[in-house]
């Protein structure tokens, strides 16, 4: 007689907590909720933001309080057409470009920031080998310096484009879109944009830069 042999049920796949967590905003109005949404992805936006920003975390982190507001009033435009962090990726680049556009004076003060750092380019690398001297770094956060440095010399329209392809978590035609341009113009930009990287950041090769500094 064979012995009898134990049928598993069929695995199952967990829920996005991401869903049941927008389930409860949506219907009890769940703050806490949200405040755990809030956790989960702000580390992804403000980093994203922070790349855009030039590396100024304290206007990125201002931007990130703007976009989970702006998120939280929109809440009920969100289709599940695309997960939730794609979906808060476009608002906080939306939130970045409206800025932009302002011409404020905090964004005047971060685009001379970034001229000058254009400007000071030529240096950056002695400065960074005695800083190196001075104070071991390891090569994660060593690499994640060039990169910023390697950033601030790219065009404002390549820089965004690395940023929300590589940084972003968005597609090719999701980027374009959030930019508000054709998807071809911004192919030419990412084309550019990672020539200059790859240049700028010859030294590690023949490491992949790009998704080191994720």
């Amino acid at each position: 007689m064979k012995a009898d042999v134990a049928v598993l049920p069929a695995r199952q796949l967990p829920e996005d907590p991401d869903l049941a967590l927008l389930q409860r905003v949506r219907q009890h109005d769940d703050r806490r909720a949200f405040a755990l949404l809030v956790d989960r992805h702000q580390g992804a936006v403000r980093a994203l933001l922070r790349r855009l920003a030039g590396g100024d975390a304290a206007w990125a982190d201002e931007l990130a309080q703007e976009t989970f507001l702006r998120a939280y009033q929109k809440l009920d435009g969100f289709r599940g057409e695309a997960r939730f962090r794609t979906w808060l990726i476009r608002i906080a680049t939306n939130v970045f470009l409206e800025q932009r556009r302002r011409g404020d004076a905090q964004l005047q003060a971060q685009t001379q920031a970034l001229h000058e750092a254009a400007d000071e380019h030529q240096v950056s690398a002695d400065v960074l080998a005695q800083a190196s001297q001075a104070l071991p770094l390891s090569d994660a956060v060593a690499l994640s310096l060039d990169m910023q440095r390697a950033l601030a010399v790219l065009s404002e329209a390549e820089r965004q484009a690395i940023v929300l392809s590589y940084w972003g978590d968005l597609s090719h035609a999701e980027a374009a879109e959030a930019l508000g341009c054709p998807l071809g113009t911004l192919k030419t930009h990412l084309l550019r944009g990672r020539a200059k990287l790859e240049t700028a950041l010859a030294a590690w090769a023949p490491r992949n830069t790009t998704e080191q500094c994720k």
